[in-house]
């Protein structure tokens, strides 16, 4: 059996837990950094605080303890929010070895280096001496439907076939269906940049817009993120896929969707930090993407209307009803 340590312990990482569990042929450690969480689903088989309905299999293995997550894997995979990435991949590095295997599953950016999630873990493990084996895993996936079993597609992209390959070996069953794909920055700028849009799409319908404007919104959308993919050197084609249109929609439109949720409550005008506050300990990436998004879009010289209004919303509190204002009388051209 293979030895797999998932590191963080939110919705997200125990509902891959769980897809990885169930197929019996994994051991699998899940590291949470609340001890309430791993007393929890040690005591109850119970994640009760970030994933509460869902019975963990008998082979996860739930701990705080890092290094005891750490021994023996053969493929680490990364579920922390964006912001504790580095931070945790420098205390993780040295217990980790060349012949690991490293999944990101982060859908976000490091603010001030603006770097993706695979880059920060690479950043990180050069510092030990070798290159990360790793890859990027994202697509249309709400947890609470991962965990109950609902049929899902995701994709998982490396530089390295035999990563790729191997990722897909482990997490896929006839529930969880992995494809494989080797533009690492298309599927990782895809997953982080339509948080921003799903916050955008949540305000629309908190302004109590209709159906107009969130189609308006996500096709609009896919084109800025598009545009800056190919810009920082991804390929367009994987925006029409999983990472991409597939995952755009998915958290624009679905009520599980906690950038959207966020997004609602900014568009009847509800304040950012009351907001957050009321999430219990729950990340909506985009909030923390915006930033490092925009500061990704002026350095690469690539025009990003809503990203733009959506940082004056989230950092300057700019009124939604202009903000929207604003991207409706910009100057008129071209669709293509």
């Amino acid at each position: 059996m293979s030895r797999i340590a998932i590191i963080g312990a939110g919705a997200w990482g125990t509902a891959l837990a769980i897809v990885l569990g169930r197929k019996g042929t994994h051991q699998v450690h899940l590291w949470a950094n609340e001890l309430e969480v791993s007393e929890s689903i040690a005591r109850n088989r119970i994640n009760k605080h970030f994933l509460p309905g869902f019975i963990l299999p008998e082979s996860i293995a739930a701990t705080s303890d890092l290094n005891a997550v750490l021994d023996g894997a053969e493929i680490v995979v990364s579920v922390m929010p964006s912001q504790h990435c580095r931070g945790l991949f420098e205390r993780m590095a040295p217990g980790l070895r060349p012949e690991t295997l490293f999944v990101s599953c982060t859908k976000g950016l490091e603010d001030g280096t603006l770097l993706r999630m695979t880059e920060v873990i690479g950043d990180v493990l050069r510092s030990r001496k070798f290159t990360a084996r790793v890859a990027a895993l994202s697509g249309p996936s709400f947890a609470k439907e991962v965990a109950r079993g609902d049929p899902t597609a995701v994709t998982v992209a490396s530089i390295d076939g035999e990563v790729t390959r191997a990722v897909q070996h482990a997490f896929n069953d006839s529930r969880f269906r992995v494809y494989t794909n080797d533009d690492v920055i298309g599927v990782e700028l895809g997953g982080a940049l339509k948080n921003i849009i799903a916050i955008a799409a949540g305000v629309c319908d908190g302004l109590g817009l209709g159906h107009n404007s969130v189609a308006a919104l996500i096709t609009r959308g896919l084109a800025e993120v598009a545009r800056l993919v190919v810009a920082c050197g991804g390929r367009l084609d994987t925006m029409a896929g999983l990472a991409g249109l597939g995952d755009l929609v998915l958290t624009c439109t679905g009520d599980l969707s906690r950038n959207r949720s966020v997004g609602v409550e900014l568009g009847k005008g509800r304040k950012l930090p009351d907001i957050i506050a009321g999430m219990h300990g729950a990340v909506a990436e985009g909030v923390f993407t915006t930033k490092a998004a925009v500061g990704l879009a002026r350095k690469k010289n690539v025009e990003m209307p809503i990203t733009e209004q959506m940082f004056a919303i989230l950092e300057n509190g700019k009124s939604p009803h202009q903000a929207i204002e604003d991207l409706m009388t910009r100057a008129a051209k071209s669709e293509v």
